[in-house]
């Protein structure tokens, strides 16, 4: 097992994307630049993806163009195709996340493609950052599980890693869009992802939609995976995946990390703090543990 793993922010992308309100540029500029002094691995700050899809994201060039960069951060952003790859491009964003499902049919209602026509348009945006040191990240969803096909075996996720590793790409991040992941699920899938190519980067990225997000990236740490995307406060979930709630929430992840002796770089208090002002900004209750209950080595006077 892993002694250190790496915690990736994603909650001005993941998380205020389904938000009922924009919130103002500002306030994500202020948030990522608290979030990036905590000691997180990597922000996935916005996606440059049109207005009309993600009206809350068109700010996208703005809060990218005016946050801190804060040395030993990556700045991420999640790209949708050659043109939204572009305007990465020209705000030096560190990485790129691309994302295709695994399910036709989550596929075609997310982001009206099948898993091939992704990997198309994935070839044709490679071709854009060619040259450039940005480097590339595939996001797979439904990697656990589509909520229209159900389970979609191992052939299908080994099939589709192999291809994204054909392509260059040698970050993939494995998502539980809906939730639908149980521990033994996911120990197994990593486990022999990892055996199987031991040169990739894998990330878990795991939804709580059914109480199981802390469980699941448990397993995925027990299996050897090193990095994890969560987003504070638990806020986020697909707007095209029925049912799916939040992320996994960054706070309670890396208090059980920390916990068990599993050193995340994270300054929890800090994290905590940031958790905090962000219940403000969004204007509603967030659904993560530690942020009421406090750590578990808070102690109270008798009585």
């Amino acid at each position: 097992m892993p002694q250190r793993v790496y915690i990736q922010e994603v909650v001005t992308r993941d998380g205020f994307q389904s938000e009922p309100r924009f919130i103002p540029s500002e306030h994500k500029v202020a948030l990522l630049n608290a979030l990036a002094r905590t000691g997180l691995a990597k922000l996935e700050v916005t996606s440059f993806t049109s207005p009309k899809a993600i009206p809350n994201l068109r700010d996208a060039e703005a809060v990218m163009r005016a946050i801190d960069r804060v040395a030993g951060v990556e700045y991420c952003a999640l790209v949708p195709n050659v043109k939204g790859c572009e305007r990465a491009l020209a705000c030096e964003v560190d990485e790129i996340n691309l994302v295709m499902s695994a399910s036709d049919s989550h596929g075609l209602a997310n982001l009206r493609m099948t898993a091939e026509q992704s990997l198309a348009q994935f070839a044709a945006i490679l071709a854009v950052a060619e040259g450039t040191q940005v480097a590339i990240n595939a996001s797979l969803s439904t990697t656990f599980g589509c909520p229209f096909e159900g389970a979609l075996g191992e052939a299908r996720i080994f099939s589709l890693v192999e291809r994204l590793l054909g392509l260059g790409i040698a970050r993939i991040t494995l998502c539980d869009t809906t939730g639908m992941a149980n521990p033994r699920q996911v120990e197994t899938l990593c486990r022999q992802l990892l055996t199987r190519w031991p040169q990739a980067t894998f990330t878990l990225h795991a939804h709580d939609t059914r109480g199981l997000g802390l469980a699941n990236a448990l397993a995925a740490f027990n299996a050897g995976i090193e990095r994890f995307d969560a987003s504070l406060g638990g806020l986020g979930g697909c707007p095209y995946a029925p049912g799916a709630t939040g992320n996994v929430c960054s706070e309670d992840l890396v208090h059980m990390f920390e916990q068990m002796g599993v050193a995340t770089g994270v300054d929890l208090p800090a994290l905590l703090r940031v958790a905090e002002n962000l219940q403000a900004i969004v204007g509603h209750h967030l659904p993560g543990y530690v942020l009421r209950a406090g750590t578990a080595d808070r102690r109270y006077a008798p009585g």
